[in-house]
């Protein structure tokens, strides 16, 4: 009866609000996040990033990342360290510090870097062909 009516939807409602820390904390999340959402906190990692689940989201959806704070808006994937990724993504269903076979290689166990596309520190292939175009440098 209370499905017919919509109470779920309504119960929904105030436990998105609950886990985002009241109405001020969901205007928070929803300016930084454009989402909002409540689940379980399956873990936090070394960057201090919040990882959730909720099944009764669809599939896809089920997973997410609360990113920390300090990053404010300017996050992005390469915050993901690699330990969360393979869960984040659907490769295992094993939590990090649950996985039995986990792998220990070298570059899972190195700390975090910041994606460097774009700047000054970028990775550019060595490479000994001439380029097809050349850039243009106007006369002085």
């Amino acid at each position: 009866m209370a499905k017919l009516i919509g109470l779920d939807k309504l119960a929904n409602y105030f436990r998105v609000i609950k886990h985002n820390g009241g109405i001020l904390g969901s205007i928070k999340t929803l300016l930084r996040t454009d989402d909002l959402k409540f689940g379980t906190l399956v873990g936090v990692d070394k960057l201090g990033n919040k990882y959730f689940e909720n099944n009764l989201y669809f599939y896809g959806r089920n997973r997410w990342v609360v990113y920390h704070e300090k990053f404010g808006l300017n996050y992005d994937g390469s915050l993901v360290p690699s330990e969360w990724y393979g869960w984040l993504h659907y490769k295992t269903d094993y939590l990090p510090h649950e996985d039995p076979g986990r792998p220990k290689h070298k570059w899972m166990i190195q700390d975090w870097s910041e994606n460097l596309s774009g700047s000054d520190k970028q990775y550019v292939p060595y490479g000994t062909t001439r380029t097809k175009v050349e850039g243009w440098t106007p006369p002085k």
